[in-house]
């Protein structure tokens, strides 16, 4: 690449450290100090807004509001379900879902695509839904709140390693069909950052996950985290937009700050469920 055409050195991204310091310490108090409940409001709000701007991606914004009474409270039943199994049962709360998106179906699926924008609304509850409320299950092993932190802690690591890494070195496109600015670069520098505060982790405040198995974690969350990042970047390709929202300064919406724990979550979930 020619020095002409080398892209320039990006600025240090003041609107992404003021929008990480005030989250981080927001998930810290809720996540150590505040009642599970508390928790889960934050979890859900998280979602629904998630929810909405993922919907925002297939429909129109006049008509938004009528698909949002289904889309919404679906994804609400499913991690009430999540939170407190006893009270709400899970099949109950699907069969409930199915019922709603079935009445959504006929009376307010638009009618020259009703099946597609049913399927829609039921990926959407899943996608967004279903994938972030493993959240609440990991909080609820042992270790929960340490477990919350680790996961955060090694997504945003790499994140954001891919991030600078990518906007300094990057030259190699990564998958130009979905993300043109995602490369190779950034991907290695993911694959560098993320298992390193991995094994800082475990060393900081998580001794009952092993080094080896925070680097194993480390690499394989920074692999999961990117499919996330890049399905959501198939989802907005296919919706002709940049961003899922403004919500975030420097970051965009909310979709596009959690796209990375729809797969990660569940991930981490099954692996010190069934592996560690």
């Amino acid at each position: 690449m020619s020095p002409d055409t080398r892209p320039s050195t990006p600025r240090f991204n003041r609107k992404r450290v003021i929008s990480a310091l005030v989250l981080i310490p927001l998930l810290y108090v809720l996540n150590r100090h505040l009642p599970p409940a508390a928790f889960f409001v934050f979890i859900t709000v998280i979602v629904l807004v998630a929810q909405w701007e993922f919907l925002g991606l297939f429909f129109e914004k006049h008509h938004l509001p009528r698909h949002a009474l289904v889309g919404l409270p679906g994804a609400l039943l499913l991690l009430l379900a999540m939170q407190w199994p006893a009270t709400f049962d899970f099949a109950l709360v699907l069969s409930m879902i199915l019922v709603g998106l079935l009445c959504y179906q006929v009376g307010f699926a638009p009618a020259e695509s009703r099946h597609l924008a049913t399927f829609v609304m039921l990926f959407g509850i899943l996608y967004v839904g279903y994938t972030l409320g493993h959240v609440l299950w990991l909080k609820k092993q042992h270790d929960g709140t340490m477990l919350i932190f680790f996961l955060m802690l090694v997504t945003w690591a790499g994140d954001t390693g891919a991030y600078y890494v990518g906007r300094r070195r990057g030259s190699r496109p990564l998958a130009p069909q979905l993300s043109p600015k995602k490369t190779v670069e950034g991907f290695a520098g993911g694959m560098i950052i993320a298992p390193l505060f991995a094994g800082l982790g475990h060393v900081w405040f998580l001794p009952s996950v092993t080094l080896i198995e925070s680097l194993i974690l480390g690499v394989l969350l920074t692999v999961t985290g990117l499919l996330g990042d890049l399905s959501e970047s198939a989802l907005k390709r296919y919706a002709g937009v940049k961003d899922s929202g403004a919500l975030i300064p420097g970051h965009g919406g909310m979709l596009d700050r959690v796209d990375s724990l729809l797969l990660n979550a569940p991930v981490f979930y099954y692996y010190m469920k069934f592996v560690h």
